[in-house]
C-alpha cells in the first residue's frame, strides 16, 4: 500500500560486507541493460533489420524519452510505498523479472525482417525501458536510506562500481561473443538475449535477497505533490550541477559504446576486436576503483571527479589518431579511457547520495525516490542520446545499412564518420560537461554543517 510519507536515513556508520555486496549485485541488472542495448541495438537495426542509420538512431532514442518523463513519477511512487519489505525492495523483484522477460522479447524478431519489425523492436524497447525504470529508480535510491555516513557511501559505491564493471564486462563482452558464436543474424540475437536475460534474473534475485537485512530507515513526511518535490530537487544547487554534468558525460560514453562494433570493423579492421576493446575499457574498474576511492578520501570527491573526467577526455581525444597507431597503442589508450571512466562513475555515484543527504538536512524531509528519479531520467536520456548521436554522425558521413548482419565495405567518408563518432564527438561532450560542475561545493564539511 502507499502513503504520503517517506523513509529517512537510518544513522548507520558501517554496513556489513554482505549488505554492500548484496546491494551491489543489483548492478548485474543495471549494467546489463545499460550496456547491451547501447552496444548492440543500433547495429542490430542497421545491419540485421536493414533500418537506415538515422532512423535507427531515432528508434533507439524515442522510447527513452518516455523514461525521462516516467522516472520521477516512479521515484515518487516508491517514496510513498510502505510494505514489510520496505519502500524499494518490492520493485526490485517484480520489475527485475519483467525487465528480463521483455528484454528477451525485444530480440525475438517474430516478424523477421518484414515491415513491422522495426516498430516491434521500438515498442518492446519502450516496454523494457518502462520496467527498468521501476527497478533502477528504487535501486539507486536505497544507499541514501541505508547509511548517513559520507565515507560509507563511497565504500558502498566502490563495491557497486566494481560489480557494475563486472556486469558490464560479462554482458558487454559475452553478448557479442554469443551473438557471433551462434551464427549472428536473428538467431544469434535470440541466443544473445537469453544469455543476457540469465544475467539479469541472477542480479534480480541476488539484490532482493541480499538486501533483506539492510536498513530501510524510519518514516518522515515528504512533499505533498510530485511538482513540489521536483521544485525542491531543482532548488538543490549541488544536485542540479552534478546531474547536469553526469548526464552530459553519460551521453558521451554512450556515444562511444554505440560505436564499438563499428570501430572494430572499420578502424581496427577486425570484427573480433570488439570483444577485446570492451574488455580493456571495462577491466580497469575491477582493480583501479580502490585507487580512486583512496584519492577521493585524500583530495575530496569533487577533485577526484574532475581528475577522472580529464583523464577520460584526454585519452578519448588521443584515440582520434587510432588509424595511424599500431594496435597495441590503441589498446593502451583504451585502457586509460577505462581508468578514467572508473573514477568518473565512482565519484558521480557516491556524490549523488551526498546531495540527497544535504537536502534532508536542508529541508527536514527525505525524498530519495524523486531525486534518483530525476537522476536516472537524466542518465537514461544521456544513454539514449549517445547512440542517437552516433547514428546521426554515421548518417551524415554516408554509412550504408544492410540486412546481412555483417559489416560490409563502406566509403572512406563513412569510415571517417565511424572514427569521429567514436573519438572526437564523445571526447568533446565529456570534456565540456565539466563546465557544468562549476560551483559544486558539497564536500563532507558542507554536508555535515
Amino acid at each position: 500500500m502507499t502513503s504520503s510519507v517517506e523513509a529517512s536515513a537510518a544513522p548507520v556508520t558501517l554496513l556489513p560486507t554482505r549488505v554492500r555486496v548484496g546491494y551491489s549485485l543489483g548492478s548485474l541488472v543495471t549494467g546489463s541493460f545499460g550496456t547491451v542495448p547501447g552496444l548492440l541495438l543500433l547495429p542490430y537495426l542497421t545491419n540485421t533489420m536493414g533500418v537506415a542509420a538515422g532512423a535507427a538512431g531515432l528508434l533507439v532514442f524515442v522510447p527513452k524519452v518516455w523514461d525521462v518523463i516516467l522516472n520521477p513519477v516512479v521515484g515518487r511512487i516508491s517514496d510513498r510505498t510502505q510494505t514489510r519489505w520496505g519502500a524499494r525492495r518490492p520493485y526490485l523483484i517484480f520489475a527485475g523479472i519483467a525487465v528480463t522477460l521483455l528484454f528477451i522479447g525485444m530480440f525475438a524478431a517474430p516478424f523477421g525482417v518484414s515491415g513491422p519489425a522495426d516498430i516491434y523492436v521500438a515498442v518492446m524497447f519502450l516496454l523494457t525501458a518502462t520496467a527498468f525504470a521501476f527497478f533502477q529508480v528504487p535501486y539507486v535510491a536505497m544507499p541514501a536510506e541505508m547509511t548517513d555516513s559520507y565515507l560509507e557511501r563511497t565504500r558502498m559505491m566502490t563495491w557497486r562500481v566494481a560489480l557494475l564493471a563486472t556486469s558490464i564486462l560479462i554482458s558487454g563482452a559475452g553478448a557479442p561473443y554469443i551473438l557471433d558464436a551462434t551464427g549472428g543474424g536473428i538467431s544469434g540475437h535470440r541466443w544473445m538475449a537469453l544469455f543476457v536475460g540469465a544475467i539479469m534474473i541472477t542480479g534480480t534475485l541476488a539484490v532482493f535477497f541480499g538486501t533483506a537485512r539492510a536498513p530501510i530507515g524510519v518514516i518522515s513526511a515528504s512533499e505533498p505533490s510530485l511538482r513540489a518535490q521536483l521544485k525542491v530537487a531543482a532548488s538543490n544547487r549541488p544536485f542540479r550541477l552534478l546531474v547536469a554534468c553526469f548526464v552530459a558525460q553519460a551521453t558521451g560514453v554512450a556515444c562511444m559504446l554505440a560505436g564499438v562494433r563499428y570501430f572494430a570493423a572499420y578502424v581496427m579492421h577486425s570484427s573480433a576486436a570488439n570483444v577485446l576493446l570492451f574488455v580493456i575499457v571495462v577491466a580497469p574498474a575491477l582493480f583501479t576503483t580502490p585507487i580512486w576511492r583512496r584519492l577521493g578520501e585524500r583530495v575530496g570527491k569533487l577533485r577526484g571527479y574532475v581528475f577522472a573526467s580529464i583523464t577520460l577526455t584526454a585519452a578519448t581525444f588521443a584515440l582520434t589518431a587510432a588509424p595511424l597507431l599500431p594496435h597495441f597503442l590503441v589498446y593502451v589508450i583504451i585502457f586509460v579511457i577505462g581508468f578514467g571512466y572508473a573514477g568518473q562513475q565512482l565519484f558521480g555515484l557516491s556524490m549523488l547520495p551526498d546531495c540527497i543527504a544535504y537536502d534532508t538536512k536542508r529541508t527536514g524531509k527525505r525524498q530519495a525516490g524523486v531525486f534518483t528519479g530525476v537522476w536516472t531520467a537524466g542518465e537514461t536520456l544521456g544513454l539514449a542520446l549517445g547512440p542517437s548521436i552516433y547514428g546521426f554522425v554515421l548518417g551524415i558521413f554516408g554509412y550504408v545499412p544492410t540486412i546481412t548482419g555483417d559489416f560490409p565495405a563502406q566509403s572512406g567518408l563513412a569510415e571517417t564518420g565511424v572514427l569521429l563518432g567514436f573519438t572526437l564527438v564523445p571526447a568533446f561532450i565529456v570534456g565540456i560537461a565539466l563546465i557544468l560542475l562549476r560551483g559544486y561545493d558539497l564536500e563532507e564539511e558542507a554536508e555535515m554543517a
